[in-house]
C-alpha cells in the first residue's frame, strides 16, 4: 500500500515514517510512503501557497491552485488498477475511527493526505477530494499530525507490518469494547500484583478474566460505548485467543 502525504512542512512528519514499526515496514517494502512538498507546485518567485481570505478575517488560507496540482500529481504515481482515495484533513470532517481505518486498508491501495495549515484550504479543494476526516473535536496547527495518526492506523492493519498478525484484531475498538488490561514482568511492582488468573494456564478462566475486565474498563472509561457492548460481548469471548504463544512464564 502506498502513502503519500501532501503538505508545506515536510519535516514535520518524514522523521515519524523513518522510526519504528512504520520505518521497518517502508524498508521491508511492505508499505510505501511519500511526503510531497505543495511549495513545488506553486508558481511564481517566492512558490507562495497561501493568501488573505476573501471577505477579510484573520490569517491566511492555503490557495487550491497548487493544493490541487499536488493531489492530481499524487493521484497520477496511481498504477494500473491501484484504488486510490484522496483525504483531506480538517476539523470539519467525519470523525476518524478504528472502523474507517479498517475500511481504508481493505479498499484502498494508495492513500493520499492533504494537510490543511494556516486557517484552513480553500473550499474549492473539496471538489478534488473523496473524504474529509477529523481526528478529534480540537484544532491543530496543521494537518500533518492527523496525516500520520491515520497513517499509523492504518499500516498496521496492513499484513506483515505488525510482528503479529492477530495484534491488530484483539485490542480496542475492534468491537463494542475497550481492550482488557495487559500485565507482564515482574509478578509485583511497588505492592501491585499481577491477577492471578493470568498466571493460572487455565486458558478459559483466562478468556472469561479478560471478558468481564474488559466490559469493566469500558463501563469505567468510556460509558459511552456501552451502547454496542451486548454487541461486543462475542467478540470479547474472542479476547485473549493466541495465549499459547508469546507469554511469559512465571
Amino acid at each position: 500500500m502506498n502513502f503519500d502525504i501532501l503538505t508545506v512542512v515536510p519535516e514535520a512528519v518524514t522523521g515519524y515514517l523513518d522510526a519504528s514499526i512504520i520505518g521497518r515496514a517502508r524498508a521491508a517494502g511492505t508499505i510505501e510512503c511519500r511526503v510531497t512538498n505543495i511549495r513545488d507546485f506553486a508558481q511564481g518567485k517566492h512558490r507562495q501557497v497561501d493568501d488573505a481570505p476573501y471577505g477579510g478575517g484573520c490569517g491566511m488560507v492555503m490557495q487550491a491552485e497548487p493544493t490541487v496540482r499536488a493531489i492530481e500529481n499524487a493521484r497520477a504515481q496511481a498504477g494500473q488498477g491501484q484504488r486510490s482515495t484522496t483525504v483531506l484533513l480538517s476539523p470539519a470532517g467525519q470523525p476518524f475511527s478504528q472502523k474507517l481505518a479498517t475500511e481504508l486498508a481493505s479498499d484502498c491501495d494508495r492513500l493520499i493526505l492533504v494537510c490543511g495549515r494556516y486557517e484552513g484550504v480553500d473550499a474549492r479543494v473539496s471538489a478534488y477530494v473523496d473524504l474529509e476526516i477529523s481526528v478529534g473535536d480540537f484544532v491543530l496547527t496543521g494537518g500533518e499530525l492527523a496525516a500520520l495518526a491515520i497513517t499509523d492506523a492504518v499500516a498496521r492493519l496492513l499484513p506483515g507490518v505488525l510482528g503479529n498478525c492477530e495484534s491488530s484484531l484483539d485490542e480496542s475498538f475492534q468491537g463494542s469494547l475497550l481492550e482488557y488490561p495487559h500485565y507482564t514482568r515482574p509478578r509485583e511492582f511497588r505492592g501491585a500484583a499481577v491477577p492471578e488468573v493470568l498466571l493460572s494456564g487455565d486458558h478459559q478462566r483466562i478468556r472469561e478474566w479478560r471478558m468481564e475486565a474488559a466490559l469493566e474498563r469500558t463501563r469505567r472509561q468510556r460509558p459511552d460505548l456501552l451502547n454496542g457492548a451486548r454487541r461486543g460481548e462475542s467478540q470479547a469471548m474472542e479476547l485473549g485467543k493466541g495465549l499459547d504463544s508469546g507469554e511469559p512464564g512465571e
